[in-house]
C-alpha cells in the first residue's frame, strides 16, 4: 500500500467514527483531523492515538490545519451538526451551506490535489457545490450519497427474506434523503432476480412492496437518530469501504452521488448512482437498465436535488 494521508473536515461523531473505521483497516499512514473546535480535535485525535498500541501497523493521528491539505491524498468533509428529530437532510441545508462559506476559501488556499469525499448532508447538494466552488473534475469531487442507505436496504431485505445481505445485490438511487428510489427490478439474491423469487414465494417475499422498502430505508436513519441523537457507525465503514477501493485500486461498483453529465438522461445534477471506484476515484458511472416507472421516479428524485443546487447557487454567489 503507497503512503496514504487523509485528512478529515470535523471531529464530531461522523468525521471521529470515520478516522476510526479507517485506523482498524489499516488504510492510511496518516490521519488528520480539523474543526473549528481546535481543542476538541486535539482531544479525539488523542484519544484514538491511545489505540495505537494495538494496531499491527503505525498510524499517525492527530490535529491539525488546512495547510495540511497540501499534500493530503484524501480529503473527507465532515463538518456540520446531526440530525434532528423530525429533521429531513434538507432541512439542514441552510447551516450545512453556512458552514461552507468558511471552509471554501480556506481549500481554496491550499495546493490540495488530491480526492475529495462529502458526508455533510444534505450530501448530494453539499458535495456538488464543493466540487463546482473548488473546479475539481467531477470524478475526483463525490459524496458518499446512498451509500448508507444501501447498507440499511440490505440489512432490511436480509430481515425480510432470510437470506445473508451479503448475497443480496441492491442500490439505493437519487438523492440521500426522502426523494431516494429502491430499483426493484434490479435487485438480484445470489444471482436471482428478486422478482422471480417472489413469484415463487408468493406467501412470503410476494408480499414484500417496493412502497413498503421506500418507507423502511427512509425511516431507518431517523430511527437511530430518535434513540442516540446521532449516526456514526454505518457512515464511517461506508467511508472506509470507499477509500478502502481507492487506496488499493479495487475497481469496486459502490453507490455515490456524483455529476451527472447525460448519464440516466440526467444534466446538470448530482445523485446517487452505482460508480467503479479505483485509484483516481470514480473511474466510470455504471447504467443499469431500469423501468420507465424507475426512471420516472429517479428522474424526480434529481429534480429535488436540482431545485436546491439552485438554491445553493444563490446563497453562495
Amino acid at each position: 500500500m503507497k503512503q496514504t494521508k487523509i485528512v478529515i473536515l470535523g471531529a464530531g461523531h461522523v468525521g471521529t467514527h470515520c478516522a476510526l473505521s479507517l485506523m482498524f483497516r489499516s488504510l492510511a499512514n496518516e490521519i488528520v483531523l480539523i474543526d473549528t473546535d481546535e481543542e476538541k480535535a486535539k482531544s479525539q485525535a488523542l484519544d484514538l492515538d491511545d489505540m495505537g498500541a494495538c494496531f499491527p501497523a503505525k498510524v499517525v493521528i492527530r490535529s491539525g490545519s488546512y495547510e495540511d491539505l497540501d499534500d493530503a491524498d484524501i480529503l473527507v468533509n465532515a463538518i456540520g451538526r446531526s440530525r434532528k428529530e423530525g429533521e429531513t437532510r434538507l432541512d439542514m441545508f441552510g447551516d450545512s451551506l453556512e458552514r461552507l462559506k468558511d471552509i471554501i476559501p480556506k481549500i481554496q488556499d491550499t495546493k490540495f490535489r488530491g480526492i475529495l469525499i462529502s458526508i455533510t448532508n444534505p450530501a448530494d447538494v453539499v458535495g456538488e457545490c464543493l466540487r463546482k466552488a473548488l473546479g475539481i473534475e467531477r470524478f475526483r469531487c463525490f459524496s458518499t450519497g446512498t451509500s448508507l442507505d444501501s447498507l440499511r436496504i440490505k440489512r432490511i431485505l436480509e430481515e425480510k427474506t432470510g437470506y445473508h445481505r451479503n448475497s443480496i445485490e441492491v442500490f439505493c438511487m437519487g438523492e440521500h434523503g426522502d426523494s431516494q428510489i429502491v430499483p426493484l427490478s434490479r435487485v438480484s439474491v445470489g444471482g436471482k432476480p428478486f422478482a422471480k423469487l417472489q413469484k415463487e414465494y408468493p406467501d412470503t417475499l410476494g408480499k414484500i412492496t417496493i412502497e413498503d422498502l421506500h418507507d423502511e430505508v427512509r425511516q431507518a436513519g431517523m430511527t437511530v437518530i430518535i434513540g442516540k441523537k446521532s449516526t456514526e457507525f454505518g457512515i464511517g465503514i461506508a467511508l472506509s469501504e470507499i477509500v478502502k477501493s481507492i487506496v488499493y485500486d479495487e475497481k469496486r461498483i459502490w453507490p455515490l452521488s456524483v455529476h451527472l453529465d447525460g448519464e440516466y438522461g440526467q444534466k446538470d445534477v448530482a445523485a446517487g448512482v452505482p460508480a467503479v471506484i479505483g485509484a483516481d476515484g470514480i473511474e466510470e458511472i455504471v447504467e443499469m437498465d431500469l423501468t420507465e416507472e424507475e426512471k420516472s421516479q429517479f428522474a424526480h428524485s434529481c429534480d429535488v436535488i436540482r431545485g436546491y443546487l439552485k438554491k445553493a447557487k444563490e446563497m453562495l454567489s
